[in-house]
């Protein structure tokens, strides 16, 4: 690596690492992400539900009696008409059921609420018309203890379930495979996008600020170009790291206390997934995995958006262009959702070696666990197809500097391309 190269690198990546931004972007996100974890458990615990009374007129004389109080509702009988529990405006919500609602309880019963209902309101009248009307239907076939019965038929199924693919048999967990490839997946999506574009963002601000011209005086513009793409990509990788270390640290903190849950207290699918995360082995080859496939995917989309950057003069030309790049990421995470429910067909595996979608279809599919010769052509055909493509958009990069006033067409790019 020649020393004006190293320059640029050592440039780009301390001009932006030493940003405030950055800095708070790195410590934010993670907090954010914990929060956005535990959001939902601390709304359940700190939303005390609002006690809704609901007036039931019950035409059968079966059903009212069978309707049991809850946090949500509270049930309530009423003798008078329809019409004068509609008049009331204390009356918030009247459950009106018909006679024939035993063997007809679709077009037999109805709701009537001032304003909409809550959808914690709405599921539990549901619910506990349903168990009353089932079990009036239970008591008509005359068959003692049928409930009873039924219940202890009834089974709820949880087993493990053993890699046998590994030296040791491990657990794992089916859900949190799922969950870990989705959030990778995403991760590996915006890093993209966001550094790509900060490298074609850089590059039309150095070209107004008419600074490469006096660069690429003694810096050859390829190097230049390429110097540019790795100090961004530092950036990124940096960021990386911080957050694999404070992941990891509340990792070695959560895991005792996940581990010392009685078997009484969880089922197999928990004890999956807290024997997944425990294998050290796992989670760093996906660590390393998910490193390599971003830099892959960086620096083959980075050229891309670098040649864009250099060819226009504003970002508004820019974003018009760069639905080249944007558009082969968008179709790669939209393939992958297909991925992660079925990551061992024909078609994962071919998006999965595919340059243009390839970063985000095979991050989809490690969490599941995928053949190492797999894993070893994606990542050649993928770092393979950045050279060959850096060397393309090296060649409208030279060009495109020099470039001002007007937004060149795709012919114009082409052509570009193809001057020696």
């Amino acid at each position: 690596m020649n020393s004006a190269l190293q320059i640029i690198i050592s440039r780009e990546y301390l001009e932006r690492v030493k940003r405030k931004s950055f800095i708070i972007s790195t410590i934010l996100v993670p907090v954010l992400m914990i929060a956005l974890m535990f959001a939902p458990a601390a709304i359940m615990i700190f939303d005390t539900p609002e006690t809704k009374t609901v007036v039931v007129i019950d035409d059968t004389g079966k059903i009212a009696s069978r309707l049991h109080n809850g946090d949500a509702v509270t049930f309530k009988s009423y003798t008078q008409p329809l019409d004068s529990a509609r008049a009331d405006q204390d009356i918030e919500a009247i459950l009106v059921i018909g006679q024939k609602a035993i063997e007809n309880p679709n077009g037999s019963i109805q709701l009537y609420y001032r304003g909409a209902p809550a959808m914690v309101t709405d599921a539990y009248i549901s619910s506990q018309l349903e168990s009353a009307i089932e079990d009036i239907r239970l008591e008509s076939y005359n068959i003692p203890n049928i409930k009873q019965i039924l219940e202890d038929v009834e089974i709820e199924l949880s087993y493990p379930t053993i890699r046998i693919d590994k030296e040791e048999d491990t657990g794992t967990s089916s859900a949190l495979s799922y969950v870990i490839a989705l959030m990778m997946d995403m991760l590996l999506y915006m890093f993209i996008l966001i550094y790509g574009s900060m490298v074609m963002n850089s590059i039309i601000e150095e070209k107004n600020n008419r600074v490469l011209e006096i660069v690429v005086s003694s810096v050859k513009p390829s190097s230049l170009m390429l110097g540019k793409i790795m100090g961004i990509g530092l950036v990124a990788i940096t960021q990386i790291l911080i957050w694999a270390v404070l992941l990891g640290a509340s990792s070695a903190w959560l895991m005792p206390m996940l581990a010392s849950i009685p078997s009484a207290d969880a089922d197999a699918e928990i004890f999956g997934a807290i024997a997944q995360l425990s294998d050290f082995g796992y989670v760093a080859s996906l660590f390393i995995y998910m490193i390599l496939f971003f830099i892959g995917g960086y620096l083959f989309y980075s050229a891309i958006y670098a040649a864009i950057g250099s060819a226009v003069d504003n970002v508004q030309d820019a974003s018009q262009l760069s639905t080249v790049a944007t558009m082969p990421v968008i179709i790669g995470i939209v393939a992958s959702m297909s991925v992660i429910q079925n990551p061992d067909s024909t078609m994962a595996f071919w998006i999965s070696i595919f340059p243009f979608t390839s970063p985000m279809a095979m991050m989809s599919r490690l969490p599941f666990g995928v053949p190492f010769w797999e894993i070893a052509l994606s990542l050649v055909l993928l770092y393979v197809s950045f050279v060959g493509l850096i060397w393309i958009c090296a060649k409208i990069y030279r060009v495109g500097i020099f470039m001002y006033g007007k937004k060149p067409s795709f012919v114009e790019i082409i052509r570009w391309a193809r001057y020696k």
